[in-house]
């Protein structure tokens, strides 16, 4: 049955998001949770909005929760059935000290060709106004892609949109319950607000391409991973499923089919 309904891709048509609430079960949700608390102690010397970068590509939960079939059911109506991993990684914002997301469109950074690309942004814990959740500026995914300045001090990124591009009174907060998903078009304008309450947000972004979309790099990009349907010859080269070594990563059920 299909998880995006008609409606809801008008919607993602019209305004450049969708949103779906309860798309994952509590357990994993938690698995993912203790996640975030085992990279951070692995990596002491990181910022928690930047748990992405040489922090995961091997690691075989995030992997399993990647691939996981419910968020893969979803990517499949965007951009077809064979689905590949372009880049992921979760920001999770402190309570009191979570640094804000500057206006951006994530195209901006990203070397892909056609940039032809669905981001699905996992609320591990539940985001909102609060503590910083996604927000989204409705129908700017019909820009193209813009200049971009260098960002506020302190900010996750160190470069945004120009602000002539910004209107924050038609931004819209994306509040999500943990285990809930939001999908948004790669040229919408984006960012967050800085976490000041006692509550921590962490959400994992998925950027999920078709197997037709080209990485354009001059070596290994080490987060591509075929996760569903068939490569296309010459297109890109994907890296090897992670394997789970006890002690060495954290477990996790269903840890034995990265064995």
């Amino acid at each position: 049955m299909s998880i995006v309904s008609v409606t809801l891709k008008e919607n993602y048509d019209k305004d450049g998001y969708i949103k779906l609430n309860k798309v994952l079960d509590d357990d994993l949700v938690m698995e993912a949770k203790a996640h975030i608390d085992w990279l951070m102690t692995k990596h002491p010397h990181l910022r928690p909005e930047h748990l992405y970068t040489g922090t995961l590509e091997m690691d075989p939960f995030w992997h399993r929760l990647i691939s996981d079939d419910r968020l893969l059911d979803i990517a499949e109506q965007f951009i077809g059935p064979d689905i590949a991993l372009f880049a992921s990684g979760y920001i999770s914002k402190p309570p009191f000290d979570g640094r804000m997301v500057p206006w951006h469109q994530d195209g901006a950074f990203w070397p892909l060709e056609p940039m032809n690309v669905v981001s699905l942004w996992l609320a591990v814990d539940d985001s909102t106004t609060e503590n910083g959740c996604l927000r989204v500026i409705p129908g700017t995914q019909n820009l193209e892609l813009k200049a971009m300045n260098a960002a506020p001090m302190n900010a996750v990124f160190e470069q945004e949109v120009d602000p002539k591009y910004v209107d924050e009174t038609k931004a819209v907060d994306l509040e999500l319950k943990a285990g809930g998903v939001s999908i948004h078009n790669p040229l919408i304008i984006h960012g967050s607000n800085a976490n000041l309450s006692p509550n921590r947000r962490c959400g994992l972004t998925i950027r999920y391409i078709p197997t037709t979309t080209r990485i354009i790099s001059d070596k290994q990009w080490t987060s591509a991973y075929l996760l569903r349907g068939e490569a296309r010859p010459g297109i890109n080269e994907y890296m090897p499923k992670p394997k789970y070594v006890p002690g060495e990563h954290m477990a996790f059920r269903g840890s034995e089919s990265y064995r």
